[in-house]
């Protein structure tokens, strides 16, 4: 009976043990398939992590209709954010602005209109006309114009995009991606965080005239505060939305739906999800001690080493725990260090799943020391490598 008693016993222990496995496992599987949306494209990006929590067809090449204006506006806060413009500084209407088809903030030939208020019309009322009266302003013609957007564009890795025109009006050879308008949404909210509240207005009034920011989400979800709208016969019905709860800020792009109200709908279901399943934290800040190995030959016995710049990283719920860190320093650090000089990897892994790496760098210079110091270094340096 003794025998069987501690049989049994064992056999409780082990199936706890298998229990327990079972149920981390099980934890670790507990995320539900993305949202099937219907759209022709679509993505759902952590705008601080860069990570893709949701894609479908989105590289392939579509036409953007007035989701465009995110690269006029972007070029428009670029000359202002260098001081080549002034919010305050005026630009002429030309008849063709003044005569723009399509969406308009109502701007006269003649005029002259501040850029302020071009933005305004551009980002809120989607003016075709403001769209062209400022390309003119800055490229001398909206075609000049469009070409240093689709150069803008390739510094982004913007890899699938050309622009024609300054409004997303058609055109054979206008075309863009959910991806990269992902990006592009992503370098407005960092690039120009002083200019980024304009996406979130939802009315502005010109000549007398108040039009409603055609974004349905900004009514509908206070967590939502950008970005811009797009609509033509051929695109669709776009839209780019941002929202940020908590620290946790997600980007989504709908391309090709069949209605405004479709796609605000098929946003919020992305949204919906990546706030629900995923977070993203912030495990190591730049500048941030995390290593301190010797130095060979220096002034000083050992030097500082972090990463350049915040490491953030988007998981699925609940498991932070289950991250680990990894350092991969270089085996043998010779003076003279300069600060910023790469010492080394930082690896961070999910469940043995490398989500992130980072070079560690040198936090501070390091001289090299005195003739004795080096030569006797380089001795121990000598006999450990005998050793080693």
């Amino acid at each position: 009976m003794r025998i069987f008693r501690q049989i049994r016993a064992k056999a409780v222990v082990i199936f706890s043990i298998l229990g327990l496995i079972l149920s981390v496992t099980a934890q670790a599987a507990l995320i539900p398939a993305p949202p099937k949306l219907a759209a022709k494209s679509y993505i759902l990006i952590d705008a601080d992590s860069g990570r893709v929590l949701v894609e479908h067809n989105a590289d392939k090449q579509l036409p953007p209709a007035s989701l465009t204006k995110m690269m006029t506006a972007y070029l428009v806060e670029s000359e202002v954010s260098k001081g080549n413009l002034s919010p305050e500084d005026k630009v002429r209407v030309s008849v063709k602005a003044w005569k723009a088809p399509g969406s308009r903030m109502f701007i006269k030939e003649g005029d002259f209109v501040v850029i302020e208020d071009l933005l305004k019309g551009i980002i809120i009322q989607s003016g075709n006309d403001a769209s062209i009266a400022v390309a003119e302003h800055i490229g001398g013609s909206e075609e000049a114009f469009a070409d240093l957007m689709t150069q803008h564009a390739k510094m982004m890795g913007m890899k699938n995009t050309q622009f024609l025109n300054a409004t997303g009006l058609p055109g054979k050879g206008h075309y863009s991606t959910a991806h990269d308008l992902a990006l592009l949404a992503n370098r407005i909210i960092k690039d120009f965080p002083d200019l980024y509240s304009v996406y979130s207005q939802q009315y502005f009034t010109y000549n007398g005239i108040r039009q409603a920011n055609r974004n349905r989400l900004l009514w509908r979800d206070k967590s939502v505060d950008g970005l811009k709208t797009g609509h033509t016969d051929e695109a669709g019905y776009c839209l780019v939305s941002s929202a940020k709860r908590g620290d946790m800020r997600l980007i989504s792009v709908v391309m090709g739906t069949s209605s405004e109200e479709a796609r605000a709908r098929e946003s919020q279901k992305l949204l919906a999800y990546g706030f629900r399943y995923f977070e993203t934290l912030e495990p190591y800040s730049a500048g941030t001690v995390l290593n301190e190995p010797k130095v060979w030959g220096g002034q000083q016995p050992d030097v500082k080493l972090g990463i350049r710049e915040n490491l953030n990283i988007t998981i699925p719920r609940g498991q932070a725990k289950r991250l680990t860190a990894k350092l991969n320093v270089n085996k043998v650090i010779k003076a003279p260090v300069t600060e910023g000089q790469s010492m080394g990897v930082l690896q961070i892994s999910l469940d043995g799943d490398v989500l992130a790496e980072r070079p560690l760098v040198a936090l501070e210079s390091v001289e090299q020391g005195g003739f004795f110091k080096r030569l006797w270094d380089s001795i121990v340096l000598f006999f450990k490598g005998l050793l080693d």
